[in-house]
């Protein structure tokens, strides 16, 4: 009872509005009445407090929350001796409608409220009423001359049930603040905006301070750059107030329609009429609610999904170096170390505005308005959920949030993939190995670092740059908590823990005259460093590798549309949108998708790799679009012409445009009337042809799952912050899009030509791709399978290639892994069979239950003897061991992975590389690898992927054949590269990982048995 309590008024606190409500549940009585008035009872104490709260910037924020506390359980805000005014009665902020079901027999009223906040009653601190009387006629006009609101001046905007006439007799003094009270501080020399922005909520309430963080990981209440911003953006000064509204002065408030006649109505029970039979016109369905309900904020995230506590039996080969006997490291496995909460990933714009100093914030600077509900009245940017009664959220902002580009900087696979760099693979080079790993994962974190590094030590050596090396240790700093001394880090913390985030990709500048114009500024000069390092021998495009690209000026942010509306972000952020040449380019994902990487040995370069070509294989693709922010790149578009972001963001469905406003912003012809906004031509938002989806989704669902069953380890709450309860969780709704990619985008599957004797069994499958590149594609550990299976007229599989057990290792008949699965010895101490480099080769024939297509990139490192001659490439033979580690890559052992429709042959894919400026190693190592004569990889095909033939013994069969299937699936993380996670590292991200794979539960998903199910061909009969 006492958590939905506190959920209810945090609901009506954060939006301040109410939902439909009945005439029953305030018709009798103005709920928020009490018998003695509520005023401040320790004027010393109020007094002692003014100054601190008038003062936001002052304290660190845990702090300032704390003596705000105090300030309000006292009252201190109606201490009318003290100068402060009121409004002078309870007072609607939007209509109040009444309507009633008629599908029902005796169908009573209700009433539904449409105001932008619960109907209110202002109080405001002396020099905020003096201000107001200055520079604001009772009639509404503004005087000539207008002054800035004084710094400490406050508002508090207590919070009623709806509608104001409930409550408006009664005196405010004797009013309880049922829904809390907004507030503002005014604070101009603290962020952009000018003021503290924040609900309060009275004991009793739910209500706590932000800081620390509590359980919820929700965003905080209080603080500066807040979401409040959406709506007080659209007025001048940031405030609507006006001088007629407040107690002692001439005028009357605003007034909209208020239907409340039936309130405390009684006009008998029958009406007077005999009982007949009901005649009337078909019922219409009652309106449905249209408020928000702001968010959602869970007194603890709550899991979607339930963990096991117990990890699966299956897993413990994988999670051996837990083992209790020989692990080579002394592991305290519980309790886990949590991520830091999301309620401190909060960088705002400082008063100083744009400036290299603020390149970048935090995605809550941008859900405020770019969130779908985020106003409370209008619902732009969703759709009714097609299964379920909630609403799909389709905003930029919650699409992006939970798809593992919105959770990179909390990725706990990258950060046990760190550990083991650091530890085991390249521990001499520890600062290589942030940089360059951080550079993406917490990219906006480690470029703000860097470049207040240079600009702090710029001209402390001459001409050289001062980047300085950001650090594993700072992705965790926080401002505030026992234990926590990260202050000084704690801005890029937050920054890097918000992943490749907003600002990242909306600031991105490409080609030749963007590099012209912004290589020479301060935001990039660690990143032409960077380039430099990762990239030497590139030009063009091909510079911008790895992650490499360079920003534009920090006031303007780059999106796809002609004539943007500019006043919004403008007047509340500083920065200016405009239209950005890269922004719908392939190769604005490219930059990051091409990774470039030094190979190391004992500390020393001894050469370069491609470790992901993502984008190159686009490019040599029959999807490629053929041009570039400079222009046309040879062999021009190819077949199928779709840029990343038709197929990654989409913004079309059966060539049907998506239209859409691209914002939620308190807008002034779709809202009630409110005073001193600005005009229609400023603040009104047109629907955009082309919205955007902002999904970015492949199928790293292993990932997604972690996240929903684990938000309190990952930090995160699962609501999202503005929809709140009324829309589909935005981690279920990536879940449910990586489904739909999978089942749709992916690939296709089926099995031709079956036919059996009394000696074989034999059938072909064949998989067509229909991604734009190969499948799988990114990081190099990801790979696909296919598991064919030989069925009884039972379906009881009696034969199978590709079968797993529940953890995901590919087994044999016997339950035994086959080569390739398992890389470490049952204790962790040694890998097994090293140079021999075990795995399963690419076939075109299957014969037996042990062999398995799994489409996949296997590479080694250099030698392990110090003696042997070697050199790094494409196409020299490995002499080294497989291994998982990015800057080990010598050399490829197989890359068999599945080519896109229209792959281009090697010296069609050297030309197109080198127009956009990499060699000829880009054209090859994006081919492929021990894939022997296989005509399917040899020359283009209109679909690509793969053929093979599976021809079977009928007498290691065990039954009578009836039918055969075969199915793709996919795995995100295999059984190798998990176990190698935990053989090769310690510490809060190695086990943080081993605890989420050992209780991550998988039953009843798209990924059970640790194996995402991508296309199926159901069972074909054996005729």
């Amino acid at each position: 009872m006492i958590k939905r309590v506190r959920r209810q008024f945090r609901r009506l606190m954060l939006v301040g509005v109410a939902c439909c409500i009945s005439g029953t549940a305030w018709a009798e009585a103005c709920l928020a009445f009490r018998d003695k008035p509520m005023v401040p009872t320790d004027q010393k104490l109020c007094q002692s407090l003014s100054a601190t709260v008038s003062d936001p910037s002052a304290l660190p924020l845990d702090e300032y929350e704390k003596a705000l506390s105090m300030f309000f359980d006292n009252w201190c805000h109606r201490n009318t001796e003290a100068g402060w005014v009121r409004d002078k009665y309870v007072r609607d902020t939007g209509p109040f409608t009444a309507s009633r079901d008629t599908t029902a027999i005796n169908g009573n009223w209700s009433g539904a409220y449409h105001g932008t906040h619960s109907p209110v009653v202002i109080w405001y601190s002396p020099d905020m009423v003096q201000w107001i009387a200055e520079n604001r006629g009772p009639d509404g006009t503004r005087s000539g001359t207008q002054t800035p609101i004084p710094a400490g001046a406050i508002m508090v905007k207590e919070m009623y049930p709806a509608p104001a006439s409930v409550c408006a007799k009664k005196d405010p003094l004797h009013l309880w603040p049922t829904s809390g009270a907004a507030i503002m501080v005014r604070d101009p020399d603290a962020s952009f905006d000018g003021w503290f922005w924040g609900w309060y909520g009275w004991p009793g309430s739910g209500w706590k301070v932000d800081w620390p963080a509590g359980e919820s990981n929700a965003p905080p209440g209080m603080g500066f750059g807040q979401y409040c911003v959406n709506c007080h953006g659209s007025a001048r000064d940031m405030t609507f107030a006006e001088l007629r509204n407040i107690e002692g002065h001439p005028g009357q408030p605003e007034v909209f329609l208020s239907q409340d006649f039936f309130n405390n109505q009684f006009l008998g029970t029958t009406g007077g009429v005999a009982p007949a039979d009901l005649k009337s016109a078909d019922g219409k369905t009652p309106a449905g609610d249209i408020h928000s309900l702001r968010a959602n904020a869970e007194p603890v995230p709550a899991p979607l999904g339930k963990a096991r506590s117990d990890g699966h039996e299956d897993m413990t080969a994988i999670l051996t170096a837990f083992a209790k006997n020989g692990s080579p490291f002394d592991y305290n496995f519980t309790p886990v170390r949590q991520m830091p909460s999301q309620t401190y990933d909060n960088v705002w714009m400082p008063s100083s505005g744009p400036s290299p100093h603020s390149q970048f914030m935090t995605s809550d600077q941008c859900a405020g308005c770019h969130d779908a509900g985020s106003t409370g009245l209008q619902f732009d940017m969703t759709m009714p959920d097609p299964l379920g009664k909630e609403l799909l959220n389709l905003s930029p902002y919650a699409t992006w949030r939970s798809s593992p580009m919105g959770l990179a900087g909390r990725d706990p696979i990258f950060f046990a993939q760190l550990a083991s760099e650091l530890q085991t693979f390249h521990s001499e080079k520890p600062d290589l190995v942030q940089n360059t790993c951080l550079g993406c994962h917490g990219i906006m974190g480690q470029r703000q670092f860097q470049i207040d590094q240079s600009l702090e030590h710029a001209g402390d050596t001459g001409s050289a740059v001062v980047c300085g090396d950001f650090q594993r240790s700072m992705v965790d700093a926080i401002p505030y908590g026992n234990g926590h001394d990260g202050g000084p880090h704690a801005s890029y913390g937050a920054l890097a823990r918000d992943g490749i985030s907003c600002m990242a990709c909306h600031q991105m500048v490409l080609g030749e005259e963007g590099t012209a114009k912004y290589k020479d500024a301060p935001q990039n000069a660690c990143v032409l460093e960077r380039q430099a390092q990762l990239n030497p021998n590139e030009t063009g495009f091909a510079k911008t590798f790895t992650g490499s690209f360079l920003v534009g000026d920090a006031d303007t942010l780059y999106g796809p549309f002609e004539t943007p509306k500019k006043h919004p972000m403008e007047y509340t952020l500083g920065i200016t949108p405009a239209k950005g040449k890269a922004i719908k380019t392939s190769e604005m994902c490219g930059t990051c998708h091409t990774v470039h990487l030094p190979v190391l040995k004992d500390g020393k370069q001894v050469g370069t790799v491609y470790e992901q070509t993502t984008y190159a294989e686009w490019a040599f693709s029959d999807f490629r679009t053929g041009y570039t922010v400079d222009g046309d790149l040879p062999l021009g578009p190819g077949k199928m012409a779709l840029s990343c972001q038709e197929c990654h963001m989409p913004s079309s469905e059966d060539g049907e445009k998506f239209r859409s406003k691209i914002a939620s912003i308190q807008e002034y012809s779709t809202f009630p009337a409110a005073a001193n906004t600005f005009g229609p031509d400023l603040i009104d938002l047109q629907p955009r042809k082309g919205f955007a989806r902002h999904t970015l989704v492949g199928l790293n669902l292993f990932l997604v799952e972690m996240f929903q069953q684990f938000p309190d380890i990952m930090g995160v709450p699962t609501a999202d912050p503005m929809l709140g309860a009324k829309g589909v969780d935005p981690l279920a709704y990536t879940e449910r899009a990586m489904i739909e990619q999978a089942r749709s985008d992916t690939a296709s599957i089926k099995v031709e030509n079956v036919s059996m004797t009394d000696e074989n069994l034999t059938a072909d499958v064949a998989i067509a791709s229909l991604t734009g590149h190969k499948f799988p594609s990114g990081v190099g550990f990801r790979r696909a399978f296919v598991t064919f299976e030989v069925l009884d007229a039972g379906n009881e599989v009696i034969w199978a290639s590709g079968r797993v057990n529940g953890a995901g290792v590919i087994v044999d008949e016997t339950d035994n892994p086959v080569d390739g699965e398992l890389w470490w010895d049952a204790q962790c101490k040694a890998r097994t069979a090293p140079e021999e480099r075990r795995h399963q080769p690419h076939y075109q024939t299957v014969v037996a239950q042990n062999q398995v297509q799994i489409y996949q990139e296997l590479v080694s490192t250099p030698p392990l003897d110090d003696g042997v001659p070697f050199s790094c490439g494409h196409n020299v033979a490995p002499k080294g061991q497989l291994t998982t580690s990015f800057l080990s890559i010598c050399a490829e052992v197989k890359d068999n992975r599945l080519p896109p429709a229209g792959y281009l042959g090697l010296d069609d894919r050297i030309e197109i590389a080198a127009a956009i400026g990499a060699g000829e190693d880009l054209a090859e190592d994006a081919g492929f690898t021990a894939i022997g004569d296989d005509p399917d990889y040899q020359k283009p095909t209109p679909t690509g992927g793969d053929k093979l033939t599976y021809a079977i013994d009928r007498s290691k069969i065990k039954g009578t054949p009836a039918s055969v299937r075969a199915k793709l699936s996919y795995q995100a993380t295999p059984p190798f590269y998990l176990q190698d996670r935990f053989c090769t590292a310690e510490g809060d991200d190695t086990e943080r990982l081993a605890y989420l794979v050992e209780h991550l539960n998988l039953d009843d998903t798209a990924a059970e048995n640790w194996a995402f199910e991508v296309v199926n061909t159901g069972i074909v009969a054996i005729k």
